[in-house]
């Protein structure tokens, strides 16, 4: 017994694939998990989120102010400079609608003129303006965080407003303060102003919350009118995860080959090793896209996914993306020796890839970090595309980083195979 567990040990070190499989994924994979839905401080991705002060009074810059301190928001009320010598213009309400509407950032919070003047509300009875949220619904935490957010500014920023307000609806409610009492209400709150100046500047933590005291009109820009279109998200997420896997299989037919002699007779005619690794690359293509069409075909029949006012690009977006994992399952076949040793270094790459590029959970709800990580792989950018396409309904035109990126990714990936099967060449 003791020779058998020593000789499989032993059998485990020398196949290092299958020893990172056993132990690296595992805790590669738990500690993508850990950091996504772990809850530290610094392990939390922080919302985006564009604010319009149209009012320009005190009572909206507070409300600014306040927004900019909370460290689970990142405001931004102009772009960001394209130059250091450029001061880019404030968003308008109509600039910051087309930012939500391209995918760029996901609400927006437009704060209306004579906000000042009523900023907080007590029943149905409002009077005063209302603040407008812009949001897009393929990221339904954004809203929710911001709108909490709110609130807690609501008591942290604006608390004078809050107090003098609340004694005009006590007014209105319960009846009039007699004089004496009005002065010293004044009195009190002036005071109370001068408290908040005064935190203004020496700023301290604050932990209160309330219920909804804002006028807030939430309205969804993207996503509204199409079918569904959150499922081509899910086909796109799913479809490049598994035709990664399907390439690096498909791909192997290559180590099969070499080991049978195959690959030597092949290569003994006029077809050289480039050729061959060509027609191998056209083969796996067509063939993860014949998969991504009718994982597409099928929700559309199935789920309503609007395919036939996407067609254009979805082909431009299909064929590119399959093109990127066609040259990675290439890749992986030409690096590898053994068909044992591929299916272990493909699993473990094709997991680690999905994991961080978005087919096993939604980037936007990742730490600020992993979504950068996530774009070394090549799911990230296709689910990316295919979200402008049916999602956003943008311009072809808009896909090209998209497909740059897959198309010069899947250049090198094939460049790479063909460097690492030179040692059939020389066989």
């Amino acid at each position: 017994m003791l020779a058998i567990l020593r000789t499989a040990l032993n059998s485990l070190r020398r196949d290092r694939p299958a020893l990172a499989l056993s132990f690296i994924l595992p805790i590669a994979f738990f500690t993508i998990f850990a950091v996504i839905f772990g809850g530290h401080k610094d392990g939390t991705s922080r919302v985006d989120v564009i604010v319009v002060d149209e009012d320009h009074s005190a009572s909206s810059q507070a409300l600014l102010r306040g927004l900019q301190q909370e460290s689970t928001l990142r405001v931004f009320t102009h772009p960001e400079a394209t130059k250091k010598s450029e001061q880019p213009a404030d968003y308008t309400a109509a600039t910051a609608e087309a930012v939500v509407r391209a995918g760029k950032i996901s609400v927006a919070l437009i704060i209306p003129k004579d906000f000042g003047l009523d900023p907080i509300s007590f029943g149905s009875d409002s009077r005063g303006p209302r603040l407008q949220m812009l949001s897009d619904s393929s990221d339904p935490v954004a809203p929710q965080v911001v709108s909490g957010m709110l609130q807690k500014t609501l008591f942290t920023s604006l608390g004078p407003a809050l107090a003098e307000k609340g004694s005009d609806y006590f007014d209105m409610y319960v009846g009039g303060l007699t004089g004496a009492q009005r002065r010293s209400m004044e009195k009190n709150l002036a005071a109370y102003r001068h408290s908040v100046e005064e935190e203004e500047k020496n700023p301290v933590a604050h932990t209160s919350s309330g219920s909804s005291m804002l006028n807030i009109d939430q309205r969804t820009v993207v996503g509204e009118t199409q079918n569904k279109p959150i499922l081509s998200f899910y086909a796109a997420a799913v479809g490049v995860m598994f035709l990664l896997f399907t390439s690096s299989a498909a791909a192997g037919s290559l180590l099969d080959e070499a080991e049978c002699g195959t690959l030597d007779r092949v290569l003994s005619t006029r077809v050289t090793m480039t050729r061959l690794l060509a027609g191998k690359l056209t083969y796996n293509l067509l063939l993860a896209f014949s998969q991504l069409a009718l994982m597409f075909l099928w929700a559309w029949l199935i789920f309503h996914v609007d395919l036939p006012h996407h067609l254009a690009g979805f082909a431009i977006m299909g064929l590119t993306t399959a093109f990127a994992v066609a040259a990675f399952g290439i890749f992986l076949a030409s690096f590898c020796h053994t068909r044992a040793q591929l299916g272990s270094i493909s699993t473990l790459l094709v997991l680690l890839m999905s994991s961080l590029g978005g087919s096993m959970f939604p980037r936007y709800l990742m730490p600020a970090a992993m979504q950068k990580a996530g774009l070394f792989t090549l799911n990230a950018w296709a689910i990316d595309g295919f979200q402008k396409v049916f999602w956003y309904d943008l311009p072809l035109r808009q896909l090209w980083p998209q497909v740059s990126v897959l198309l010069l990714s899947g250049a090198c990936l094939f460049l790479a195979a063909r460097h690492f099967a030179r040692r059939w060449d020389t066989a």
